[in-house]
């Protein structure tokens, strides 16, 4: 098993699979790579690659990406092309799949099915990505397992660079919202089963593949991403029902939605230097307080949005004015969650900096756990009570809904 494991973690993999897909290291890069390793290709004793793995597979504890960051490189390194693209429709295609899976495109893409399609299957999926992101953040912070080395492998993105690898989060979101959509959405709307299933496939094959082009993550991280996500929706979906009932009626829905996501942003697990798996989670969190809370109040206000009449219904027909309204929806709903963002964000560091007298001129103030713990879950838990309450009722008034 360790040998397997060892396997499917090894950068090699991902090289070559980016070279298969036309994506190669700059010929220097390539040069000096090359001479760490003798002919029959195992590591020259002495000479470590960025990123190589000492010991078992089980005993990594530190962070090579992170470490390397912090090195000093010189100027004309900078300057030099670091890979080289021979395919433009792949290359374009996987960047285009990674996008997907980022947390900007999921706080953009489930507002416009609250918007535009029904705030039910909005609710549903707010809650399991919510629920398969932490887990996975968490586990990246606590089993603290490297991402790929570069070389051998070609870095595309480098903002998640000093996170952990394991798992994959982009090939769990992926998964969960493409699967938890097609679980939940027969019950509401008609539409072909098999044509479902085969967007849901390619949509998250294709998220989880672009973390090996990218190469920012492992074979072992997308393959434990994607079998960590289907865990937990088998395990869940008996009581997706449940939860649905609970999160609407209970009058203690809002207060443990509030205090329990609060209390887990302010628990999770400390590192010995910054990285931005934090923020992002307690960005998550937020979301999904504020959309659990507003959904309450919607719920009790007796004016869900939801589709009315008899369940499933049809798909939205295509015409003209469906497709301005629709685009008049986003334009506006865009537009209103951006605003409330940047209003409440100013507005809670500004309060943060005065309480702790902290410099707005710093640079680190908002890595501070203080700071930007409370500032990021005060934000977007804004935003979440603004989409699930506010952003329907103006398009009434607008005459768009």
């Amino acid at each position: 098993m360790q040998e397997l494991l060892a396997f499917l973690q090894d950068p090699e993999l991902v090289a070559r699979f980016q070279r298969r897909c036309g994506l190669y290291l700059a010929e220097g890069l390539t040069r000096d790579h090359d001479k760490t390793r003798p002919a029959n290709g195992a590591p020259i004793t002495g000479e470590k690659t960025l990123g190589h793995m000492d010991g078992s597979w089980d005993h990594q504890d530190g962070n090579i990406n992170y470490r390397y960051k912090q090195d000093s490189v010189p100027v004309e390194d900078c300057r030099k092309p670091r890979y080289e693209v021979r395919n433009r429709l792949l290359h374009y295609l996987f960047l285009l799949s990674a996008g997907l899976g980022h947390e900007v495109f999921y706080i953009t893409c489930l507002p416009w099915i609250h918007w535009n399609l029904d705030p039910f299957l909005c609710r549903r999926l707010v809650n399991m990505w919510t629920i398969v992101m932490y887990i996975g953040q968490v586990m990246k912070d606590l089993l603290k397992l490297p991402r790929p080395p570069s070389p051998p492998v070609v870095k595309l993105e480098t903002r998640v660079d000093a996170e952990y690898g394991l798992p994959s989060t982009h090939a769990m979101a992926a998964t969960a919202i493409s699967f938890t959509l097609l679980l939940s959405a027969p019950s509401r709307v008609q539409f072909c089963f098999q044509i479902g299933l085969l967007i849901a496939a390619t949509t998250s094959s294709l998220v989880s593949l672009s973390r090996l082009y990218t190469g920012m993550h492992s074979v072992l991280d997308v393959v434990c991403g994607v079998l960590i996500t289907a865990v937990l929706i088998l395990l869940t979906y008996p009581y997706w029902e449940s939860f649905d009932s609970f999160q609407l009626t209970s009058p203690l829905s809002p207060i443990i939605a509030l205090s329990l996501l609060l209390f887990l942003s302010y628990t999770y697990p400390e590192l010995d230097y910054y990285s931005t798996t934090r923020g992002d989670t307690t960005t998550i969190l937020g979301v999904c307080a504020g959309c659990s809370v507003g959904y309450w109040v919607n719920a009790q206000l007796g004016h869900t949005f939801e589709p009315q009449g008899l369940l499933p219904v049809p798909l939205p027909t295509l015409t003209a004015l469906s497709v301005a309204r629709s685009a008049g929806r986003s334009l506006v709903g865009v537009a209103t969650l951006v605003g409330t963002r940047q209003i409440v964000k100013k507005l809670s560091l500004d309060l943060l900096y005065s309480w702790y007298n902290v410099l707005k001129t710093d640079p680190n103030a908002r890595r501070r756990k203080e700071i930007e713990v409370p500032s990021k879950f005060v934000t977007y838990t804004a935003v979440g009570l603004v989409n699930s309450i506010l952003v329907n009722r103006l398009f009434v008034l607008l005459g768009l809904l």
